[in-house]
């Protein structure tokens, strides 16, 4: 404990009184602890994208100062004043920045190779991508999200990172429930919440926190809570977490659910360094089940965390493993498909699966295996988009180039990290290079940036326009 009459420390942002006042009856001697952390500046967390490379092999290539953090896989904290977003390996899409408690829920739901996974409230894409990673690339992954600015973060980050077996949909979580019921073999729950956790990072969450903003989303989270949980498979898991400190949210939501909910249990989840259980209660709060202190909580005096809170359900076997429903493929063959397939045999050393080739519109989408029936609903990405068609000719996607290795392709022009080309290719300028004419992947040490064109001597720039450097 801090001396009698010892001042605490001033933090680096203006907190809500009426934030701190809960927090003091909330943590009574850690409440000095809590408030010393915001006198600090937040963490700088980095994951490795293990779908295409190593969190070994990347720690020995990037210039930063890297510490791994404990309990998260392929994770570290990035110390100093480094910019690591504006790496050339980032935009390569070999690691995705997230806040460190961020990356516990995908790790505590263990997504495992081959099953059904929904992540309900996806964007922008950190947790969407972790599952992925940790799915190996098999199975089918949908990532859902409601807003229609945030859902195209989302598909870029799902792009940059190499993700092949997601699907990615822009529906209300009522509307995917309907069509969708039992039908995940996990599914992730990171809810809207009063943002308590991200207090050192963002001006809005702090001045638009009032506690009637807790109440209301703690109502918001139970009707989210029992829509997902009709989209888990008897025997399946879910896991619920926020980025909030407060009790209702967390303990309280989990409980009400429970309440309603006979059919859930909740589950153990393995503590690590800086974990602490949930809270069965608190003064002048309602005494709840001592089950939930199965649950976790990420404080910021505890760790390298900003703040969360995680919660593992599972739902009670029953007579059906999972829903059986799956993606109805084109009954005959689209002739336009052939310049995708051919496109394929000249540039891709991998076998095209091509009873699951799609067309949609001009776009053509490779679809993962099992993938859940989606009609009628409303689906950005059906699958992989690996580029598009016109009466005359395939032009490949950026998603198809950042899902390839290096090994994989055809025709490449790899530069050294430190040459000026990288830079120059990522502002979108045209590089002069001779070579034979047609498509070529512009990569730095051989890890896809995107594809340029090879034409008399130049290859022309076909990196994204909105996401090119300036």
């Amino acid at each position: 404990m801090r001396p009698t009459g010892e001042s605490l420390p001033i933090p680096l942002v203006r907190l809500p009184d009426e934030f701190l006042s809960r927090m003091k009856d909330l943590l009574k001697d850690e409440y000095p602890a809590f408030v010393e952390g915001f006198a600090s500046p937040p963490s700088v967390g980095l994951r490795a994208n293990s779908l295409k490379i190593s969190s070994v092999t990347l720690r020995d290539l990037l210039p930063f100062n890297l510490e791994p953090i404990a309990g998260v896989r392929d994770a570290f904290l990035v110390a100093g004043s480094a910019s690591p977003g504006k790496h050339p390996y980032h935009a390569a899409g070999l690691y995705y920045l997230q806040e460190p408690s961020a990356m516990v829920p995908a790790q505590v739901l263990d997504p495992q190779p081959g099953e059904r996974i929904l992540d309900l409230a996806a964007a922008p894409g950190g947790k969407t991508t972790q599952l992925a990673a940790l799915m190996k690339g098999k199975g089918v992954l949908v990532a859902n999200e409601i807003h229609p600015r945030r859902v195209q973060d989302l598909v870029e980050n799902v792009e940059r990172l190499g993700v092949r077996n997601g699907v990615v949909t822009h529906e209300h979580p009522a509307r995917l429930a309907e069509r969708l019921s039992g039908c995940f073999d996990r599914v992730l729950v990171d809810a809207p919440c009063s943002g308590e956790g991200m207090f050192r990072r963002s001006a809005a969450a702090r001045e638009e926190w009032s506690p009637r903003l807790v109440v209301s989303c703690q109502r918001r989270q139970g009707l989210i809570l029992d829509t997902a949980a009709r989209m888990v498979r008897p025997g399946g898991w879910m896991v619920y977490s926020t980025c909030t400190f407060s009790p209702e949210e967390n303990e309280q939501a989990v409980g009400n659910f429970l309440r309603r909910n006979r059919s859930f249990d909740l589950e153990d989840i393995t503590m690590r360094a800086g974990f602490s259980r949930g809270w069965s209660q608190w003064e002048n709060g309602p005494r709840l089940e001592e089950e939930l202190e199965r649950t976790v909580r990420l404080w910021p005096h505890r760790g390298p965390w900003e703040g969360q809170y995680v919660a593992k359900l599972r739902r009670s076997e029953g007579d059906e493993r999972r829903a059986s429903g799956t993606a109805s493929l084109p009954k005959r063959e689209d002739r336009s498909l052939g310049l995708a397939r051919e496109f394929w045999r000249e540039h891709v050393h991998e076998d095209l699966p091509h009873d699951r080739i799609v067309l949609r519109g001009h776009q053509v989408f490779l679809l993962p295996a099992d993938g859940p029936e989606m009609t009628g609903l409303r689906v950005l990405r059906p699958g992989w988009w690996v580029g598009s068609l016109s009466p005359d000719r395939f032009e490949p996607s950026h998603a198809l180039a950042m899902a390839l290795r290096g090994e994989q392709v055809s025709r490449m022009i790899s530069f050294d990290v430190e040459s000026p080309e990288v830079l120059a290719y990522l502002r979108g300028e045209v590089l002069s290079i001779a070579g034979d004419a047609g498509w070529v992947i512009v990569a730095v040490d051989k890890y896809p940036l995107g594809w340029g064109k090879q034409i008399r001597g130049k290859v022309k720039n076909h990196y994204p326009h909105r996401l090119r450097w300036r």
